[in-house]
């Protein structure tokens, strides 16, 4: 039988509820248990698809082409599954379904409620991903903050949920925050307090707490706030800020925070394999500790708030620990670039990378980007508008085409070389509409591609409208571009490159590799990357630079 963790926050948001959560999922695995995992986001947008990074950071895509919350990359990173679209849900999802079923008469006249028909359709969604994955473990984080008015119905769901499954198969842990008060030199338990019995008046006693802060909260006040919260006193675990979020599983296993968890929910706790992980974090913290550093810039357009481009960070990273380096990400913001400026902002990078994003601010400068790391033959990968750029760039400088564009920026630009895919025509919603998922792609033999992947069929996911224009391929192709990656009938272009004679490493994919990019399995293409990155910094050829573990 499945059993069902829900994880819930209190005092403030971003405490790490969702690296909790997933810590906890990747020790139940390393015990041989089969996870699954779900995030119930309590907002009225149907899914974060639409929303601003600045807002929601990074737009997280399933395989199965679903746009979801960034905190679905951690759980597939700490888990190493992939996930699907029953893996995130928002209440702008339940009540949309819940509008069509009523306008189709399902309710046979009568009224629709938040109670029951809310809380059902919420609970249905707990019970969806049981029987679809067949799970011995199905982990949901609640988003938001207890206490919150939009997150009432789910808490009222998770309440009756765990009624009906029965209370030996639920468990509740609630994540909240323990804050150091500098003047007084000492954490304060109150907001925890405060925060449980907010919870409790809904109706649900946690079975655990889990203590976020930035300093070590010690037994003494976890056993205060064990007794004040009506919880076991080693139901409380303390969750200070760790070097890295992946050393927070191990962390907790320290304290013995997963045998607990078996034991509420009756599963046998058996022998844990977390030898890899482990190898995986030590690797990382040795690599940090090295003053010599590989620099890679990030160039793009939501610069400020870092989580716009979490998935490209940690891939980066799990790259370096691979090779054994440090990788130092600098952030630039394209729209401050010019070819002005572009050397002395650049200058001392090992690496130029380009990410995915939309709209026309910021996108001269990332030309200017591709443009230096070209000529300087300087490492560089392009992601989605990353090769959209690259293509930009070549046709102008290379093919002769002044201004050059995409459609997306020029309309009516002389040279349209990157157009709006034909199926993306008449589309006027934004939602959901584009091109999302998981497609396949064909590897040219002799490419960079193919070194990266050792495969003729790959599969990468994709989140994008505009492709490399057909009507000037062969055109950008005489000139010396390098078509690596098609569509499985050679329509669509897919990864594009410069030969080995030319530039040192230059490659660019339509997709996103950085999302199925894992600790222990650095994305292909992030992985060759980095290698000519510490190539370049180290003076040695690419081939030279080889795995730590060889």
């Amino acid at each position: 039988m499945t059993k069902h963790i829900f994880v819930t926050g209190g005092v403030v948001s971003s405490l790490g509820k969702g690296i909790t959560a997933a810590s906890l999922g990747r020790l139940l695995k390393a015990r041989g248990y089969r996870v699954m995992m779900q995030k119930a986001d309590p907002y009225l947008n149907v899914d974060p698809g639409t929303m601003s990074p600045f807002q929601h950071g990074e737009v997280f895509v399933t395989e199965d082409g679903y746009e979801s919350d960034l905190d679905l990359g951690h759980y597939e990173r700490f888990i190493d599954e992939n996930l699907t679209r029953n893996s995130n849900f928002t209440t702008g999802a339940i009540y949309q379904d819940l509008i069509s079923r009523e306008r189709a008469g399902d309710f046979l006249g009568g009224t629709v409620q938040v109670i029951p028909h809310v809380t059902d359709a919420i609970k249905e969604r707990f019970w969806r991903i049981e029987e679809q994955t067949g799970a011995d473990v199905v982990i949901t984080e609640l988003g938001g903050t207890i206490g919150d008015i939009e997150g009432q119905a789910f808490v009222e769901a998770i309440r009756q949920f765990r009624k009906e499954k029965g209370a030996a198969d639920c468990c509740i842990i609630h994540v909240s925050l323990v804050p150091y008060i500098a003047a007084a030199h000492e954490l304060k338990s109150k907001p925890t307090q405060h925060s449980v019995r907010e919870l409790r008046s809904m109706g649900i006693q946690p079975d655990f707490i889990v203590c976020r802060s930035d300093h070590e909260v010690d037994a003494s006040l976890r056993a205060k706030i064990a007794s004040f919260c009506d919880v076991e006193s080693d139901c409380v675990f303390e969750n200070s800020d760790c070097p890295s979020i992946y050393d927070v599983p191990r962390h907790l296993a320290d304290q013995g925070f997963d045998v607990r968890v078996c034991e509420r929910l009756g599963l046998e706790p058996r022998e844990c394999h977390m030898e890899g992980w482990y190898d995986f974090t030590d690797a990382l913290l040795e690599a940090g500790e090295k003053d010599d550093v590989t620099r890679i810039s990030v160039v793009g357009k939501y610069t400020q708030l870092p989580d716009a481009y979490l998935s490209v960070i940690e891939a980066l990273h799990h790259s370096g620990v691979l090779f054994g380096r440090h990788v130092d990400i600098r952030l630039v913001d394209g729209e401050a670039l010019s070819q002005e400026n572009v050397e002395e902002v650049l200058g001392g990078s090992d690496g130029i990378l380009v990410p995915g994003g939309f709209g026309l601010r910021g996108i001269e400068g990332k030309v200017a980007a591709v443009h230096w790391a070209r000529t300087k033959k300087v490492p560089y990968l392009g992601v989605c508008l990353g090769l959209q750029v690259a293509v930009c760039e070549f046709a102008r400088s290379v093919c002769g085409m002044e201004g050059a564009s995409s459609t997306e920026f020029a309309p009516d630009c002389a040279y349209p070389v990157i157009d709006l895919m034909p199926e993306q025509e008449g589309v006027t919603e934004k939602g959901a509409t584009m091109r999302l998922g998981a497609y396949p792609c064909k590897v040219v033999s002799g490419t960079l591609a193919e070194e990266a992947y050792g495969a003729p069929l790959v599969y990468e996911r994709h989140r994008h409208r505009f492709e490399v224009n057909n009507a000037y391929r062969e055109r950008l192709a005489e000139a010396g571009l390098v078509i690596s990656g098609l569509s499985p009938d050679g329509r669509l272009v897919e990864m594009v490159e410069l030969p080995e004679d030319v530039h040192p490493w230059f490659v660019a994919s339509q997709a996103h590799p950085e999302f199925k990019s894992r600790p222990d399995r650095p994305a292909p293409l992030f992985r060759e990357f980095v290698r000519a990155a510490v190539a370049r910094h180290e003076g040695c050829d690419r081939h030279d630079v080889s795995p730590r573990s060889e």
